[in-house]
């Protein structure tokens, strides 16, 4: 099948701080849900979030960065992931060829500036904080530390931000835009999203329960994820090991409402029907789907239907959230869940939907609640921001 291959991918989350210690977490039913610990809010001990438990002080020692840096915590961590994705992929020399890097955000520096917001005036030294605040500055920075010199933009679509920056870097590779792309998102947890998502009702004050009748809400997460996608040609060039190929991808918009979707999931639908077009293959040959699934809901609902529309006779493959797990991480869901989705076609398994307990009464639509050892050759993965933003990605075993 032709596609774009995926050669490496570097991973950050609330459940591990690799590749495979997130995967060992999945197999193993560790969750990264807790109480929050590095964040000063009133809201620390109603709800829970899945927070990497790592403060920025160890982060940029482990960056190994100078102390007069300005680094977002979400700079921080998008750059472990993005180096674990190069040095995954086997990359020496990152200009070797036409390389470019496709970061997605929603928070930006908001989680630094916001901490010194009363303190610009009266303290001078912080005021070098207020350029890292854009979204565009934390991808600068990530491709600063690779040694980057080639095209670098930013992405940000809310929830859907990073699979829409997985398709952009897979569309530049096949119209030979480009020979290679470090594609992926980050965000980290700020007192401005903690608060927004709460005035908005749909935090849950327990562990977040994804299309079960007695979902309350989502969990806020933290994470960053990249992929390094390559051509074929490179690939043969320097024999590349090739972990999974991006088959598919579709994007649509909901045109419903800010930060609902319509209750028939159309845009949804209609990302999953451009995917399905793009790779070629048919609903049928789907062997997994990691569902959006964020446990709010309106969400569940949306996309249950429109799954139940793609697929019509009701016989929907097995599928399940990993938002139990890590928490919803806004802008790098969708890059969390790529690493996850080609972990689930390296190892043939497919993850369980944690805390799920009762059907919805709206349809009757089960997700897998336990490991599931399968053949997996292609797994879908669905993102849908606000603003109706939504994306899907199709992700097949490489032949």
């Amino acid at each position: 099948m032709k596609g774009v291959a995926i050669t490496g991918m570097g991973i950050i989350s609330s459940i591990g701080n690799s590749v495979e210690e997130n995967y060992m977490s999945l197999i193993e039913n560790k969750i990264g849900i807790s109480r929050i610990e590095n964040i000063r809010t009133v809201h620390a001990d109603v709800i829970q979030v899945g927070e990497i438990k790592k403060t920025n002080e160890e982060l940029v020692a482990e960056l190994q960065l100078s102390e007069n840096n300005n680094f977002s915590r979400t700079a921080l961590i998008g750059t472990l992931a993005a180096k674990e994705a190069v040095k995954n992929a086997g990359i020496s020399s990152i200009n070797e060829c036409r390389t470019g890097l496709i970061s997605a955000t929603s928070v930006g520096g908001m989680d630094m500036t916001e901490t010194h917001y009363y303190d610009y005036f009266e303290n001078p030294e912080l005021i070098k904080y207020i350029s890292c605040h854009d979204g565009g500055d934390v991808a600068e920075k990530i491709a600063s530390e690779l040694g980057l010199k080639g095209m670098v933009t930013t992405i940000s679509t809310a929830c859907s931000s990073a699979a829409n920056a997985i398709m952009l870097g897979a569309r530049l590779i096949k119209t030979g835009k480009l020979d290679r792309v470090i594609v992926g998102g980050t965000d980290a947890l700020a007192k401005f999203t903690i608060n927004g998502f709460k005035t908005l009702m749909i935090l849950s004050d327990d562990y977040n329960k994804p299309f079960d009748n007695n979902r309350k809400g989502l969990n806020l997460g933290e994470a960053a994820a990249f992929l390094v996608l390559e051509s074929d040609e490179m690939v043969q060039k320097y024999n590349k090991k090739v972990l999974a190929k991006v088959s598919g991808y579709g994007n649509a918009n909901d045109a419903f409402h800010q930060t609902a979707s319509s209750e028939n999931g159309d845009g949804a639908y209609l990302a999953m029907k451009k995917a399905f077009a793009v790779s070629g293959l048919q609903p049928t040959e789907i062997d997994y789907i990691n569902v959006h699934g964020t446990a709010t809901p309106n969400n569940d609902l949306s996309e249950g239907r429109a799954l139940l529309r793609i697929y019509e006779n009701g016989k929907v493959p097995a599928f399940s959230s990993t938002k139990p797990y890590t928490g919803h991480t806004l802008a790098a869901a969708a890059a969390i869940e790529a690493v996850y989705s080609v972990l689930a076609i390296q190892h043939n398994v497919i993850y369980p939907n944690l805390n799920f307990e009762i059907p919805m009464e709206e349809f009757d639509l089960k997700p897998q609640t336990t490991l599931k050892k399968a053949p997996i050759e292609h797994v879908l993965s669905n993102s849908f921001g606000f603003g109706g933003n939504c994306s899907t990605l199709i992700f097949s075993k490489s032949k």
